[in-house]
């Protein structure tokens, strides 16, 4: 007689295994590259976003290549690295906006959040990054970076807006470091830092108490002809203030403090440099 074999006993569901904190956190890497088309105007061959940043084509009408970035989600929070790349190749025109603010959040897991932003802009290109504020909430940690590569006679506007905490709450902490080099030199290489830890970010040498700071960048050839005069900005109702300084390179730099992003952005848009564009 043949016995029949003994049931198999059910295997216990195993435990799921346990995830690092670093896989839990979020990189992603976005692509922009503009080209100027035989026709005169510029396209966009690589639009390449993933995770929190979404890209989206804008209809143009002037014959520059548009592009709006959207956030998917909440980014960057604690541990995060998010990095942008926008290249302008020869004789191109790229103008990069964004659908609303940056919120940086603390998160569920320690660690220093990065925002990378490299750009390069080639010959006879021009390049506009015009994103909107970035908002250091209560708790967040987040590095800023901004690098630019610029050849001789590519033409750039940079506006960077940052604003400490949300309504009615403290600041997280901010590092933020700004790079341009034009020409394989070095145009400005600036770095801040606000929030918690950071020795006298607040006070009167700093920013007095304001809780907005933001700065716009225009490099432009025809600047090496006609700099921009040095002029001190105040707002009528006594909001904030900001300063035109002309750079050797050749470009003009406007910073300015505010308690909030609108008083800011009006402030440099009273700047109103001239590009000539």
């Amino acid at each position: 007689m043949t016995l029949a074999p003994p049931p198999l006993a059910s295997a216990a569901p195993a435990a799921p295994a346990a995830v690092p904190p670093a896989a839990r956190q979020l990189c992603a890497t976005a692509r922009i590259t503009a080209v100027a088309a035989p026709s005169g105007e510029s396209r966009l061959p690589v639009l390449d976003g993933e995770g929190p940043l979404a890209l989206r084509r804008l209809t143009s009408h002037d014959g520059a290549a548009r592009v709006c970035v959207v956030g998917a989600m909440s980014a960057p929070v604690g541990g995060d690295h998010l990095r942008i790349e926008a290249a302008a190749g020869p004789g191109s025109d790229l103008r990069v906006t964004a659908a609303a603010a940056t919120l940086a959040l603390p998160g569920h897991h320690p660690g220093t959040a990065r925002y990378d932003v490299a750009l390069d802009v080639a010959d006879g290109a021009r390049l506009d990054w015009l994103p909107e504020p970035l908002i250091t909430a209560a708790g967040s940690d987040l590095l800023q970076t901004t690098t630019v590569d610029l050849a001789a006679t590519a033409r750039l506007v940079l506006r960077e807006e940052q604003v400490l905490g949300r309504a009615g709450e403290d600041t997280g902490r901010l590092a933020a470091r700004l790079t341009v080099r034009r020409a394989g030199r070095v145009l400005l290489d600036q770095e801040t830092a606000y929030g918690p830890g950071v020795p006298g970010w607040d006070t009167a040498a700093v920013l007095a108490g304001h809780r907005a700071v933001g700065q716009l960048l225009v490099v432009d050839p025809a600047y090496e002809e006609q700099p921009v005069p040095v002029r001190i900005l105040g707002a009528p109702d006594g909001a904030g203030q900001a300063v035109v300084t002309p750079l050797a390179g050749p470009a003009a730099l406007v910073t300015a403090v505010a308690p909030d992003a609108l008083a800011v952005r009006r402030l440099l848009d009273a700047a109103a440099i001239p590009t000539g564009w």
